[in-house]
């Protein structure tokens, strides 16, 4: 049952892009449809036809029917969470209770093409290196396996004698090539130990803490979620959701464990009757300017407009972030695949340039 559920969870993360795209796309379709004044079950009708994706289409399809038979759009929705999350139906809700349903659509459409800009970056970023990694472990594992043997072999056929670099590399192959199911099993293990770990409550924190230390990513983890927390809160503020729910929707939304603490420590202190940005001050995750821009927006009562602009400025602060990231990683990368298949390499010619000169 447990892998069934884990499995089912990996499929979910796959699909979530292509599902948060059609959605997003649904989102900007209909703010467009209700602007010109057409009613929304009649909206839902021309998306149903519009919609390429079969999936998304026996979403929207359920979602009229159930409102043409009397349901609530933002409770209908509900029966969807894998495509609308409980920050979606909450900003619907509140369109409605506003009226400014076609209003808050558009504003939640450009919300999540934002987001899913941000992510494209971090994932183009990432692409390069991940790629050279992969790319270094796969060049060693096969010299270690099918090319250093055969080289040892000739070798000692010959009678070379092998210095200590090339011993000590064919010790390796021997070692990977006879018990290479041990590191395998190893390496399931770890992989195994370390998702069940980030699944608890303290090693999830842990982990979320690591991210945020971590030198080139910690900064690139950090700009991400202070702009994904004031971009979400600004959203939620100006569709008309009050501050308290706002922010208990934004913990959840911003992915960090450390952030979202903070953001509920936040949300009690309002609670208490104090304001927003004491608690973030005396955090120590949010930037002290951040803070203090908060601080601003709550004394002249433009808090939306300083989130705005919060989020605009960690948007470029990312791109920076994820410039700098990418350029330290990608020689670092280089290094290691020199190095080390170089070093391999080195380790096999040495005696095979020290037979040839014996020859001659």
């Amino acid at each position: 049952v447990k892998v069934k559920k884990q499995r089912g969870a990996v499929m979910n993360r796959l699909g979530q892009g292509k599902r948060n795209a059609d959605v997003a796309q649904f989102t900007r379709q209909l703010s467009t449809l209700l602007s010109a004044g057409i009613p929304l079950t009649q909206s839902l009708t021309a998306l149903v036809e519009q919609t390429g994706d079969k999936r998304m289409q026996t979403v929207i399809r359920d979602v009229r029917e159930k409102v043409s038979q009397g349901g609530d759009f933002g409770e209908v929705l509900g029966d969807h969470p894998l495509y609308f999350s409980p920050l979606f139906r909450s900003m619907i809700k509140a369109g409605q209770a506003s009226g400014e349903l076609a209003e808050v659509l558009d504003r939640l459409g450009s919300f999540l093409q934002k987001q899913a800009r941000l992510r494209g970056k971090i994932l183009a970023a990432m692409t390069y290196p991940v790629i050279l990694l992969i790319m270094s472990l796969l060049v060693v594992t096969f010299l270690m396996i099918f090319v250093i043997p055969d080289i040892t072999n000739l070798l000692k056929e010959q009678g070379a004698t092998l210095p200590l670099p090339t011993l000590i590399v064919t010790e390796a192959s021997d070692i990977l090539v006879g018990y290479w199911y041990i590191f395998l099993s190893a390496f399931l293990a770890a992989l195994l130990f370390f998702r069940a770990w980030t699944a608890t409550e303290t090693g999830a924190y842990s982990w979320d803490r690591f991210k945020l230390r971590v030198p080139l990513i910690g900064a690139v983890t950090t700009r991400v979620a202070v702009s994904r927390f004031a971009t979400t809160f600004a959203v939620l503020l100006r569709s008309g959701l009050p501050a308290l729910e706002s922010l208990r929707i934004v913990k959840d939304v911003v992915a960090n464990k450390v952030l979202s603490k903070v953001i509920g420590e936040v949300h009690d202190s309002i609670i208490e009757g104090t304001d927003i940005s004491t608690p973030m001050k005396k955090s120590g995750v949010f930037p002290p300017v951040v803070g203090y821009m908060v601080a601003v927006g709550e004394q002249t009562g433009e808090l939306e407009n300083l989130l705005e602009r919060i989020s605009e400025a960690y948007d470029e602060e990312v791109d920076l972030a994820v410039q700098k990231m990418t350029a330290a990683m990608e020689p670092i990368m280089i290094l290691f695949m020199a190095v080390v298949v170089g070093g391999i390499v080195a380790a096999v010619m040495l005696p095979l340039m020290q037979m040839t000169q014996n020859m001659r």
